[in-house]
């Protein structure tokens, strides 16, 4: 993985990108939710990784960018709309190097220049502290039904300022 001294990059998602996505997406979530969820509501959630050519579809579909470190991509994030921030996932040995900050400040002012005075997000129990340092409101606690398992997530929400 790349060098811990690297600044973050940012470039626009790409079809060949999508295999790299899903690999981070199941390795973020297999190795940074342990503490929240058990293996089977893991296993839940990492499967929308595995149907490759459905998930690049979806990241296609949204304003998607990847982070990389040296080249080399270690994250994504997607905006929904104008508004919503869809998936944001950092590869476990990328993760505390600023990876995901970059992306939700790429995020926020992109949204503010689509025209959105807020951005809501529904962060999993692993991302509600970072969303709240960056002053994301808790506003909906919700359960999700996902292949059997019940997951939860939290609504949050950000006004964006004028000039995002």
């Amino acid at each position: 993985m790349a060098s811990s001294k690297a600044k973050p990059g940012l470039r626009p998602f790409l079809p060949e990108d999508t295999a790299i996505a899903a690999a981070i997406y199941v390795a973020s979530i297999a190795d940074l939710t342990g503490d929240d969820y058990s293996e089977a509501q893991q296993e839940a959630w990492a499967q929308a990784g595995d149907d490759e050519a459905t998930f690049g579809k979806r990241l296609g579909s949204q304003l998607t960018l990847i982070a990389t470190l040296d080249s080399i991509p270690v994250g994504f994030a997607s905006l929904k709309g104008a508004d919503h921030i869809d998936l944001l996932y950092v590869h476990p040995n990328a993760v505390l190097q600023g990876v995901a900050s970059t992306l939700v400040d790429a995020l926020e002012k992109l949204a503010g220049a689509r025209g959105a005075t807020g951005l809501t997000v529904d962060a999993s129990d692993t991302a509600l502290e970072f969303f709240m340092k960056r002053g994301y409101i808790a506003t909906q606690r919700n359960s999700v039904p996902l292949h059997d398992e019940w997951l939860a997530n939290t609504t949050m929400k950000k006004a964006l300022a004028a000039n995002s």
